[in-house]
């Protein structure tokens, strides 16, 4: 089987990978390598496994379910000897702006505190490795635009751009690139780090914006538009993310960050329109779907324009999306749409029925 992984990485852990980007690095890992996967995930509202379980019993046999919550430092170093990795890939975090506004200390907790216990153990796995295993070892921290705050009509945030989160989450995964970025500094961890936009593509918790209105749509209930509809963002389709992020964590720079961006600048109202038109062409019944779009309250503290300058990811690494909007668009309202029974299952697991979260502030 042809493999995405450097020789001697035989053994990957995965945090959050029950979650929408972290489940799909591990099935692209348990479905295109031979590695062991080790998944360490707290298992929370936003987790599932389904898609993992679909790849068959011989990917299954090589994946392993840590049932850790990083913010345990005890159970997180316990999880990290038993994975005994060659690569560790942080995707484990709290990441819904809404959810943050309403209840910031998780996100505290989640993202700050449970780096720090990641990272404590880690660098306890790597000081102890064999000279030939630590050579080859990476932490690769993967974390969000949202850190460098909100741009103004023209500009791209790069590995340059100055932080300035606006929010409580984006200040939570600030928190932890400079963590990551410390461990590296101070007690030689080689780590990695990648800043992403916006992700979108199937098997996405139903809390965000695109799954958010296709199933408003399906349903024929009002598709919330947030204020004037004309925050920007980056949009990338999770493969691609996925692509970039194998790079970046086998090729990439020691200590070197990467932003990662779709090319898919596009306003939070041409994003509903677009699905609604799709919608229009897969389900013409309940045709003009964009009827249904409801100016609502912005969101308090809204970030006005996202857009990533991927210079140096393209260039360093020959990272380039393989989807447009347009085609990833179609392929995850595709998706939804022939799995509404997943979607209602999660859901329901998680006690959330599409309500508006977030304007408490």
């Amino acid at each position: 089987m042809p493999s995405l992984l450097p020789e001697g990485i035989n053994r990957v852990l995965v945090t959050g990978g029950a979650g929408f980007i972290g489940g799909a690095m591990v099935r692209r890992l348990l479905a295109h390598t031979t590695a062991t996967m080790f998944n360490l995930d707290k298992c929370g509202y936003a987790s599932d496994l389904t898609g993992i379980e679909r790849l068959g019993p011989e990917a299954v046999q090589r994946h392993q379910l840590l049932r850790v919550d990083l913010t345990d430092a005890d159970a997180t170093a316990a999880a990290v000897r038993q994975a005994d990795p060659d690569l560790v890939m942080h995707l484990a975090a709290e990441s819904h702006v809404d959810r943050s506004i309403d209840g910031p200390g998780t996100f505290i907790e989640s993202n700050v505190i449970g780096t720090y216990n990641l990272l404590q153990a880690v660098r306890a796995h790597w000081e102890a490795l064999p000279a030939e295993r630590q050579q080859c070892f990476r932490l690769h921290h993967i974390s969000t635009d949202e850190v460098f705050g909100s741009l103004g009509a023209t500009g791209r945030f790069s590995e340059t751009t100055p932080y300035d989160p606006r929010s409580p989450y984006s200040a939570s995964k600030a928190a932890s690139d400079h963590l990551v970025s410390a461990w590296h500094h101070t007690y030689g961890l080689p780590v990695v780090l990648t800043n992403c936009s916006n992700n979108y593509g199937p098997w996405q918790f139903p809390e965000k914006l695109i799954p958010v209105v296709i199933l408003k749509a399906v349903a024929g209930e009002p598709i919330p538009l947030y204020g004037d509809g004309a925050n920007v963002r980056d949009w990338l389709y999770v493969d691609d993310h996925v692509d970039a992020l194998l790079l970046a964590a086998t090729q990439g720079q020691l200590g070197r960050s990467y932003c990662v961006g779709g090319h898919g600048e596009l306003s939070n109202k041409q994003v509903v329109e677009a699905i609604c038109a799709l919608l229009d062409q897969r389900r013409p019944a309940g045709a003009p779907h964009a009827r249904l779009i409801t100016p609502v309250k912005d969101r308090p503290g809204h970030d006005r324009r996202y857009a990533i300058d991927p210079t140096r990811i393209s260039t360093e690494l020959g990272w380039q999306p393989r989807h447009n909007f347009e085609e990833g668009l179609a392929a995850t309202v595709d998706w939804y749409l022939s799995n509404l029974d997943w979607c209602d299952q999660v859901r329901e697991r998680a006690g959330y029925a599409g309500e508006r979260i977030g304007v408490g502030a």
